[in-house]
This record gives C-alpha cells, sequence and structure tokens, in this order.
C-alpha cells in the first residue's frame, strides 16, 4: 500500500527511515524535512560498534558500504590517571563525522527519490499525511506542542559536559582525568576521520565553578582546557565551534523520557523518545535501531495504529537495556571519587564495569576482586549475571526511606 510519509528532522534516524521505506516501496511519497540549511549540523564525530554496521548491512547494503568506507575504526582503550597511564583490548569500534555520515545518508535517500527539504521548519501536523515520524531530537517541535499527550519528562544530570573536537588523533578510545585544585575534570576522546577527534569534556558542578569555567568566555575556555589536558593534546587545539558557527555551551545531560511514543497518526524516533547518556555512546546506534523498527513494523501491519503500536512495543523492550547501562554509566561519572585512588589498571577495570546496577553498592577493592575471579570462571560469571539486578535492587529498598501513606 502507498502512503505519504513526512519525516521531520534530518538527522540519522529521519533519512535512514526514509531510505528503509523506500527500499521497501518505490512508491511510497517520502519528504525529510530539515529546519537547517543542508550541510550545517551541530556535532564532531558519532560513534558505533559493529554489531551497528552487520544490521545496517542487512538493511541497505548500499549505505552500509558507504558508511564503513567513510569510518575509522580502533580496537583498544586507553585511560590516563595523573602521570599514569593503562591500555586494555576491547571490542572493535567505528568512529564517523557527523557531518560525513548526514552527507552520505541523504545521498543515499536522493539516490531512491527521496523529497528533502531544508530550512523547511514543520511545526503543525501536514493534514496531507498518512504518517508524520518526528525525528527532530530532544528539542523536538512536534512533540513539545503534544508534551502532555506524549508525556513527556525531562530530568537533569548532575555534572556538566561540553562537546569538542581536536586535531588530535587518538589511536584508540581514549580516557583523561585530570586532577585539579577543584576536583577532577575528565575527557572522552576517539576518532572520526583521518584528520580529527571528538574529545568530550566533564566534570562536576564545583569543578566548573571552582575552574571559572562557568564564566569564561570560548577562548578563555579553550585555552583553560588546552592546559589542562595538554599531555592529552600533544600540542594540538580544541575545536569550540560547531559546523554552523555557533559556540558551543557547557551543559547539563537531559533524560528524556515519554509516556507513550506514538498519537494520532504521529510517531517519535531517536532522541525525540528517549535518551541515553553520552558515556555509552549509543545514541546514533539507537536512532538508527529505531529507524530499522519503524520500518519493519509498517511493512509487516497494514494498518498503521496496529504499526505503532508494534513499533513501541518492541523498542521500549530492546531499549530497557541500553537504558539501564546509561544510568549506571551516568552515576559511575558521577561517583568518580569513588573509585579515581585505585591503581589505574584497576580503576580502568571498574571503569569498564560501570553499567553494573551492582558496582554502585561493593566496594570497589571487592568489586575488582569478584569481576576477576568471575571472569576466570563460567559459574561465578552466571551467578553475577543473575545476583546483580537481584542485589542493586534489594540494597537500593533498604536505602530508601519509606514514603509516609
Amino acid at each position: 500500500m502507498r502512503v505519504k510519509v513526512v519525516c521531520v528532522g534530518g538527522g540519522p534516524a529521519g533519512l535512514y527511515l526514509a531510505i528503509l521505506l523506500k527500499r521497501q516501496n518505490p512508491s511510497h511519497d517520502i519528504t525529510v524535512h530539515e529546519r537547517a540549511p543542508e550541510g550545517s549540523t551541530y556535532g564532531w564525530g558519532v560513534t558505533y560498534w559493529q554489531g551497528l554496521l552487520d544490521r545496517l548491512r542487512a538493511q541497505d547494503p548500499e549505505s552500509a558500504a558507504a558508511i564503513a568506507a567513510n569510518s575509522v575504526h580502533w580496537n583498544e582503550g586507553v585511560a590516563h590517571v595523573r602521570d599514569s597511564s593503562t591500555r586494555q583490548p576491547g571490542d572493535r569500534g567505528f568512529g564517523i563525522g557527523r557531518h560525513r555520515l548526514l552527507e552520505l545518508l541523504a545521498d543515499r535517500a536522493r539516490s531512491l527519490d527521496v523529497r528533502l527539504e531544508f530550512e523547511s521548519e514543520i511545526t503543525e501536523l501536514p493534514p496531507e499525511a498518512d504518517l508524520v515520524v518526528a525525528a527532530d531530537g530532544i528539542g523536538s517541535a512536534l512533540r513539545t506542542r503534544y508534551a502532555d499527550e506524549f508525556g513527556t519528562h525531562v530530568t537533569h544530570g548532575r555534572n556538566h559536559f561540553l562537546w569538542l573536537g581536536t586535531t588530535q588523533v587518538f589511536d584508540a578510545f581514549t580516557f583523561a582525568f585530570v586532577e585539579t585544585g577543584h576536583g577532577w575534570i575528565w575527557a572522552y576522546g576517539y576518532p572520526y576521520d583521518a584528520g580529527h577527534s571528538t574529545c568530550v569534556i566533564e566534570c562536576s558542578p564545583e569543578t566548573l565553578t571552582g575552574l571559572g569555567l562557568h564564566r569564561a568566555d570560548e577562548g578563555e575556555g579553550l585555552a583553560l582546557l588546552e592546559g589542562l589536558f595538554a599531555d592529552l593534546l600533544d600540542g594540538h587545539p580544541l575545536i569550540g565551534r560547531a559546523h554552523d558557527g555557533t559556540t558551543v555551551p557547557w551543559l547539563n545531560f537531559r533524560t528524556l523520557t515519554n509516556r507513550t511514543w506514538h498519537r494520532d497518526g504521529l510517531v517519535l524516533v531517536g532522541d525525540a523518545a528517549h535518551t541515553t547518556h553520552y558515556s555509552i555512546g549509543a545514541g546514533t546506534t539507537l536512532a538508527l535501531e529505531d529507524a530499522m523498527c519503524l520500518a519493519t513494523a509498517l511493512r509487516d501491519h497494514p494498518a498503521p495504529p496496529d504499526a505503532l503500536a508494534a513499533y513501541e512495543k518492541r523498542r521500549r523492550t530492546e531499549l530497557l537495556s541500553a537504558q539501564s547501562a546509561a544510568r549506571y554509566s551516568a552515576r559511575w561519572y558521577e561517583s568518580l571519587p569513588r573509585y579515581i585512588e585505585l591503581p589505574p589498571h584497576r580503576m580502568f577495570a571498574l571503569l569498564g564495569q560501570r553499567h553494573s546496577p551492582l558496582l554502585p553498592y561493593v566496594p570497589p577493592q571487592l568489586y575488582y576482586g569478584l569481576d576477576k575471579a568471575a571472569g576466570q570462571l563460567e559459574p561465578l560469571r552466571r551467578l553475577k549475571r543473575w545476583l546483580g539486578p537481584r542485589a542493586a535492587r534489594a540494597l537500593h529498598a533498604a536505602r530508601t526511606p519509606e514514603r509516609p501513606r
């Protein structure tokens, strides 16, 4: 059945959904509206992992091949703590420039006769559309318009972060923790092309204000950060402006949820529907997986209401693991003093275990010993996987005062 689809937002989710729907039925009438000019996008590089690339190849081999050819990869992680460093093998990871990713998806969409309308903002439901997809991020205009019906809820993280680029090309997924007179500040870095890396800086609010970063202009702030991370950057600058020329601000991460993801032919995907903390590196992956799931649901369920309900049910279930990992990952960084004084190799090991629901409730040294033993014995690994969520719930309940009735 031929349908008219309007995708609001020209990010990865909106473009990839348009590609998949056109592949399913070339007669579909699909338009992607993006409020920004073409070639203008916020951000530097994005990460993804082998599992996503495999799924992209299964869905659309042509776009997957283009993405893979324009990506860089690594299979190690390195952590710098004060004057010490530790390096460990890890899963194969990939980085690609966000700007380049969007170019590739836009080119593929156009080759399939998807209409792309830039500098076109949609704030009301187009009456002629059979389906409207809100893929316009956490600030989605359509979701905000119907926020009460979607049941939108936003919570703010405690730490502050700044999303930057650099011409320093890291050879691994890199963490750097620097101690200052006002507390710790740290960076996450990963390459995304032959000449650039993403560099995310994070710190507590006390460190931000203590260093004066909250009131520094961009030039002053970048100079201070370049000094703090001089060993990491090795003479390379930090880049503080996005492709559209805007200054990148310090932010608190916003975790967004919705009670429902669809209403009357309008459906949410990607960050418009849900967000997960950037420290698990899954935002783009989850957005693309939303697009895959929605396209499959629309193929398998002829009635749009049934398709949207099936999409939401499946994705909510699939997201539980990532959302849990994101919550515990953010909490690990907010509790950094609990781990930072461990020997670097042990601290790095627990950094890799930061998604664990049990870790916040077990002394770090004890957890490290248990984890090392579990890694050597399969029965202990199974016990750890079974025990973690249950023990965490019990310990959390024991620490939470009963609410008065």
